[in-house]
């Protein structure tokens, strides 16, 4: 998808409205109304997206500081489309987890779930992690239930469908304890991301 760079988004808003705003009172409302649409159109996009999409792009390619940056430039996560509230706290999740920041990671995506989340598919991202965050403190009641809610969910996502039945196959091995890492490791590289293969909520 394509995205506008952050900076030059933000540059065109202030840009856009402040030319807006100085042609329209130097010449006339119709000199600075073309400046001030884009302004505008560019500052609500913003608004209800944030930044959300080109930070997914740089978590797919692990460059993890810089995506943990660009996620902070989501300066009002309360003004986001109410499927995004929930992606934002998700990605926010998936990067700590990505860290091995279990705490933090726990603390975003219980955010996460309590926002709410625009498609199955995200909801079983975010309880597969609840999974893992689970497993890696050994507590395995806490883990076989976050897991019933996740087979409740009807996911559709292919990588995640697959992580689910191998985190199945881990949990069935109670006699013998689970394994924390792996079940870590499916939460990395090649989790889902949320805000990745999935349709955008619709704006209303």
């Amino acid at each position: 998808m394509f995205t506008i760079n952050i900076y030059l988004r933000l540059a065109l808003i202030a840009g856009g409205i402040l030319s807006g705003i100085v042609l329209w009172a130097v010449y006339g409302f119709w000199y600075g109304f073309p400046f001030l649409l884009v302004g505008i159109i560019l500052l609500i996009g913003y608004l209800m997206l944030g930044t959300i999409l080109s930070t997914n792009m740089l978590v797919s390619q692990q460059r993890l500081d810089e995506a943990e940056q660009r996620l902070k430039l989501t300066f009002f996560p309360k003004l986001l489309l109410v499927g995004y509230k929930g992606v934002y706290f998700m990605t926010h999740g998936g990067i700590a987890m990505q860290k091995r920041d279990f705490v933090t990671a726990e603390t975003w995506v219980k955010k996460a779930l309590e926002a709410g989340l625009p498609s199955d598919n995200e909801r079983g991202a975010a309880l597969m992690q609840m999974v893992m965050i689970a497993a890696g403190k050994n507590n395995i009641k806490a883990a076989q239930s976050h897991f019933a809610d996740l087979k409740k969910l009807n996911i559709t996502e292919p990588t995640l469908k697959e992580q689910v039945k191998e985190i199945e196959k881990q949990l069935k091995q109670a006699g013998q304890g689970m394994n924390p890492s792996t079940m870590a490791m499916m939460g990395g590289r090649n989790g889902f991301r949320p805000g990745g293969k999935r349709r955008q909520p619709k704006m209303r």
